[in-house]
C-alpha cells in the first residue's frame, strides 16, 4: 500500500509516517518543511520538498508514485496566526486542500485522511464533551478553514472515501516548543531552562489532551476504515477536560521548576473550554486512547530533557 503523506516532517506527520513505515506501507513525504523538520523524516520514507499549493509538481508527483490514498497534515496550524493573517491561512489550509482532494479524484485514489481540529470547529460549544454532529461556530479563521475543508472532503467523498479526524490538543516528542500553539511543549522547554512560564488567560481554560501514539494509531485505524470504502468524520481524544493551570501544575511536579507561572491577556480566537465526545470513534474505528495523561507528559518531559544533552 503506498501513502503520499503531507506534512510528514511535522510533529504529527512525522510520528505517523514511522507508524505507516513500521507496517509496511511505502510512505512518500511531501513537506516545505517551513515548519517540519528533515532530521524527522524517516529514511525508509521517500521525500519531495516542495508546498501543496504547488499543483502542478503535486500532479506530476502522483503520476509518478502511484499512490493508494493520501493522508493530509500539511497546514498552517497556528490559530493565532491565522487571526493576523487569514488569507495566507486560506491559501494554504483551503485551497492546498481542495486541490489535494481534485488531484485525488482524478487518480482514481483509494481513500483521502483529512486531519483536522476537535480543538477550533466547535467554537464555544455549550456542552461538553462535544459530539461530531454539534452545529459548530468556528471563533477563528483556522477553525473556520478546517470546517471548511470537511466540507468540501464530504463532497468529494461521492467519488472518494473521506475521513475526517478531529484532534484533541495532540502533545509528545518532537513538538515545536517555540511556536505559538503547543503548551505542553512550550512548558516543557522553559521550565528545563529555569525561565518564566506565561499563561495566556486565566489558566482555567481546559483542552482535550492526547498524547501524539495515540493519534498516529487513529490514522491507521482511519486508512483500515477508507480501504474499505467508508467516509466519515471523527473526534479523536480522550473525552476529558484538562485546564491549563493543571498542565501547569503537573509539569511543575515532573520537572522540579519551582517559580509561579506569569499570566497575560488571553488571545484572541482561542476557546474556553473543550472536550470531545469520541463514542463514534470507538464504535466504527475502534479507537481507544491508551496514554494516560501522566505518562505521557513524563515521556514528554524525557524528551526534552533529553534533547537538551544533546
Amino acid at each position: 500500500m503506498r501513502v503520499i503523506l503531507t506534512g510528514g516532517a511535522g510533529f504529527i506527520g512525522s510520528h505517523i509516517s514511522d507508524l505507516y513505515i513500521k507496517m509496511g506501507f511505502k510512505v512518500l513525504i511531501i513537506d516545505n518543511l517551513l515548519t517540519g523538520k528533515e532530521e524527522n523524516i524517516p529514511k525508509e520514507a521517500e521525500f519531495e520538498k516542495f508546498s501543496i499549493t504547488e499543483e502542478d509538481k503535486v500532479k506530476r508527483l502522483f503520476k509518478k508514485f502511484k499512490p493508494d490514498i493520501v493522508n493530509h497534515h500539511a497546514a498552517q496550524s497556528s490559530v493565532i496566526e491565522s487571526v493576523k493573517n487569514p488569507i495566507f491561512d486560506m491559501e494554504i489550509n483551503i485551497k492546498g486542500t481542495i486541490s489535494l482532494l481534485e488531484t485525488s479524484t482524478q487518480f482514481n485514489l483509494k481513500g483521502f485522511i483529512y486531519a483536522s481540529s476537535g480543538g477550533t470547529v466547535y467554537g464555544e460549544p455549550k456542552k461538553i464533551p462535544v459530539k461530531e454532529n454539534y452545529e459548530s461556530f468556528p471563533i477563528s479563521p483556522y477553525g473556520i478553514s478546517k470546517k471548511t475543508c470537511e466540507m468540501y472532503g464530504l463532497y468529494y467523498s461521492k467519488k472518494l472515501p473521506f475521513t475526517s479526524l478531529r484532534y484533541g490538543n495532540v502533545f509528545g516528542p518532537r513538538q515545536d516548543p517555540h511556536s505559538e500553539s503547543g503548551v505542553i511543549s512550550i512548558f516543557c522547554e522553559r521550565m528545563l531552562k529555569n525561565e518564566e512560564v506565561y499563561i495566556y488567560g486565566d489558566g482555567k481554560q481546559t483542552r482535550d489532551f492526547i498524547y501524539i501514539e495515540d493519534i498516529a494509531k487513529a490514522n491507521i485505524l482511519a486508512t483500515e476504515y477508507i480501504l474499505k470504502g467508508k467516509s466519515g468524520i471523527f473526534n479523536i481524544g480522550t473525552g476529558k477536560e484538562t485546564s491549563i493551570n493543571e498542565i501547569f501544575e503537573k509539569l511543575k511536579k515532573i520537572t522540579g521548576y519551582k517559580k509561579r507561572p506569569i499570566y497575560l491577556s488571553k488571545r484572541e480566537g482561542e476557546i474556553t473550554r473543550i472536550a470531545l465526545d469520541i463514542k463514534k470513534a470507538q464504535r466504527e474505528l475502534n479507537f481507544k486512547p491508551e496514554w494516560d495523561l501522566e505518562e505521557g507528559l513524563k515521556e514528554t518531559v524525557k524528551f526534552f530533557y533529553e534533547r537538551r544533552k544533546i
